[in-house]
């Protein structure tokens, strides 16, 4: 099973279909076709492996990665939770519960759903900063176009 299945073999992605480069079944990607695919680096895709984020990549017979439609689904819902500022270590726990099981699909629910605060909460700050920046911007705009005026 890999870290994108749990034991009912749904896969844990992003909601909506990502476009796949290629059909499934002929979906045997090299590493840097990951790479050049996703924009992660090769190092990042290696990283990803060894700390536990993106286990179990299929090996050809010489040892070389090979990923699969699956594996960039996953790397695409990685992506996501990177882009709400989650953590490695909540992102690697998440990917644990994904291999455990339906089982946990409850404490996959409630990691996801703390960390949805946390998102709600940071967007409601720059939704702050940001009305700051646009009062500042109308400021100088008006200071601007007395100025214009004034020299008319």
């Amino acid at each position: 099973m890999t870290v994108t299945e749990s034991s009912s073999t749904k896969a844990e992605t992003c909601a909506g279909p990502v476009p796949h480069p290629r059909a499934t079944g002929s979906d045997a990607y090299t590493i840097s076709e990951v790479a050049e695919v996703t924009g992660l680096s090769v190092h990042t895709l290696r990283w990803y492996e060894r700390i536990g984020l993106m286990p179990h990549v299929g090996r050809t017979h010489t040892g070389q990665r090979r990923f699969s439609n699956r594996d960039l689904d996953w790397l695409d819902l990685v992506g996501k939770l990177r882009l709400t500022g989650m953590s490695v270590a909540d992102m690697v726990r998440y990917a644990e519960l994904v291999r455990e099981g339906d089982h946990t699909t409850a404490e996959r629910e409630g990691l996801l759903t703390a960390h949805r605060e946390t998102v709600r909460d940071r967007i409601a700050e720059l939704q702050s900063a940001l009305l700051v920046l646009d009062h500042k911007i109308d400021v100088y705009a008006d200071a601007r176009r007395a100025s214009e005026r004034l020299y008319r």
